[in-house]
Formats: C-alpha cells, sequence, structure tokens
C-alpha cells in the first residue's frame, strides 16, 4: 500500500519526537530552559563535589549509531574514533527527562555527569570546557541531541552545574571527543583521563539501568554475604575495622545504587575485599566500599577495585 504525501509527513515527524526526547521545542522560560524543563526542587547540597565521569572502554550500543533523521536533518554517527573538537553553545536538560531512558536504554540521570551529542559514538566520552569561565568536566556521552542548529550538545543538569551554564540554560563551550587510543594510553600509564577529586567528593558514576534488587536498609554499614534467597543484611563493623571507605558512585535513585552494590559485591568476592555498601545522604545515594583499617590500606585497594569494577574510586573516611 502506497502512503499519502501527507500521511508519511505525519509518521515523520512522529518518529522525529521519539528519537528528540531532549530536543523539546516549547518556548524557553527564564533560566534559559524549556517549557515543562528545569531544576529539581529540591537538588542535592553538594552538586560541585561530584567527580567527573571516568572514561573506559565500552562496546558501543547496538543501533545507536547508525545514520538517522530527525526533523529532516540527517545525521551519521563517527564510529571511527578520529578526533573531534568543536566549539559551540551547550544547553542542558532536567526534571522532565529525569528518569527517561536514553538514546542507547539507561536511564537519564540529571545528576550523573552525562551529555547527548548528535554524532559522537554512544557511549563514549567528551572533555567540555566553558569559554566563559574556563572551567572543563568529563561526560559520558550516552544520549542523542540537541536537535537545534544552534546547539552542539544537552548536558546533565549535574554537568551543566560544575560548568556555571544552570543559570543562563546554555554558554559557549568547547567539545572534544576522549579518543579509545587516549583511553587505553591513560590506563596503560595508570592514571585516570580526568584530574583526581578531592577525598570529601562525592564518588559518580556512569548510570546503569535499573535491575531487580532487594531494597537494603540506607544505612552506612557494611553489607555481609546473604543467604541464597534473602535480602541483604548489615551488621555494625567490627571493633579496629576502621572507618576508611572507597567511594564508587552517588545517584539520586536508590535502584541504581544497589544494583552497583551487587554488581560490585559479585565481582569482588572472590578478591577478599570489604563489601560494598549503600548509604542515604542529601538526597543522594553514595556506594561505598570498606571500611578499611587505615587510609594506606585503602588507598593500597585502589588500583584491585578500579581493574574489577572499571571505576576510579576516591576516599572517603566515614
Amino acid at each position: 500500500m502506497t502512503l499519502s504525501r501527507p500521511l508519511r509527513l505525519i509518521l515523520t515527524l512522529l518518529l522525529a519526537f521519539a528519537v528528540a526526547a531532549c530536543s523539546s521545542t516549547g518556548g524557553r522560560k527564564k533560566g534559559g530552559y524549556y517549557k515543562d524543563d528545569g531544576p529539581d526542587a529540591n537538588p542535592p547540597s553538594n552538586l560541585d563535589q561530584i567527580p567527573d565521569a571516568v572514561p573506559k572502554i565500552e562496546p558501543y550500543a547496538s543501533g545507536a549509531n547508525r545514520p538517522y533523521v530527525v526533523f529532516g536533518q540527517r545525521y551519521v554517527p563517527d564510529t571511527s574514533g578520529q578526533p573531534y573538537k568543536k566549539r559551540g553553545i551547550a544547553s542542558w536538560y532536567g526534571k522532565k527527562f529525569h528518569g527517561n531512558s536514553t538514546s542507547i536504554g539507561e536511564t537519564y540521570d540529571m545528576y550523573a555527569m552525562t551529555a547527548a551529542h548528535t554524532t559522537l559514538p554512544l557511549p563514549s566520552y567528551a572533555r567540555v570546557t566553558s569559554m566563559v569561565n574556563g572551567k572543563t568536566v568529563v561526560v559520558r556521552v550516552n544520549d542523542r541531541g540537541p536537535f537545534h542548529s544552534d546547539r552542539i550538545m544537552d548536558l546533565s543538569y549535574a554537568a551543566a552545574h560544575k560548568l556555571g551554564i544552570v543559570g543562563p540554560g546554555s554558554g559557549q563551550v568547547v567539545v572534544e571527543a576522549i579518543p579509545p587510543d587516549e583511553i587505553r594510553r591513560l590506563a596503560s600509564q595508570g592514571a585516570p583521563a580526568a584530574a583526581p577529586e578531592p577525598e570529601s567528593a562525592t564518588g559518580s558514576m556512569p548510570v546503569p539501568s535499573p535491575i531487580a534488587a532487594v531494597p537494603a536498609p540506607l544505612t552506612a554499614q557494611p553489607l555481609t554475604a546473604p543467604a541464597p534467597g534473602s535480602a541483604p543484611v548489615r551488621q555494625a563493623p567490627a571493633a579496629g575495622l576502621g572507618n576508611v571507605y572507597l567511594q564508587v558512585g552517588a545517584f539520586s535513585q536508590p535502584a541504581n545504587a544497589q544494583s552497583l552494590v551487587s554488581r560490585i559485591n559479585t565481582q569482588l568476592g572472590t578478591a577478599g575485599a570489604p563489601p560494598a555498601l549503600m548509604e542515604q545522604s542529601n538526597n543522594l545515594y553514595r556506594v561505598k566500599i570498606g571500611p578499611y583499617p587505615d587510609r594506606q590500606s585503602a588507598l593500597d585497594a585502589v588500583q584491585l577495585v578500579s581493574e574489577r569494577i572499571g571505576i576510579l574510586p576516591s576516599i572517603a573516611a566515614q
């Protein structure tokens, strides 16, 4: 059956709106964000302490890196690993899309260090530098957008906050892709691709999709190995164990934090490492490993944790 031209146009527009989840064309409000979007009513108080995304080699998402058309414009994602550096305007997207799926099926967390781009590979990593104040962040690109000719990137609320563009809604930036070769080189040298955060920083990581998990009490006590089929049990640390932890993530959704706790305990369980735990504080759910007897013991464990779970942890005293 041959579709009429108006019907083909309608179907094309519907597809475009489905793909362009973060490209709302409603009028902008004061502050630069779009109608029905904006900051949460009670954002975490320590957004400045959320560390950059830590680049790592990841397989490209199936189907999300093929050429596509939105609003009549054809986009061809570049998976060749060629250098990318471009100056333009970055904007941000917030509560309207918080909890929705990104283009690769992950859950969008406005408090994670992520971004949307039209042609960078998904997932990939990029450095974003403000041309106004010189601040730089590293983000994980896990979504498509923004589909506006005057903008080159949509940042998460957390990334936009750290760059100082939440208030104005957008700002001039330079976006530079971090290619796989650079990530491998830095990994071989034992150096992170982003500058290390201070010890008091809130750990963060790319947000995994939530999985079914047994809710655990939100206390800062370590997990003990649960019996098969039972919920995790938390116990007070034994005397002399210390109060130094490795922090590996901070999430606004408890399901994401619990998912990471489960993954860490599975991957580190055979290595003799202390268990992971989930702790709630200031509207964030932090994931920590510990306790370690002292700071040096925690530092000695950083490389093992990084190699096993692919996340560079930071030191955090309880």
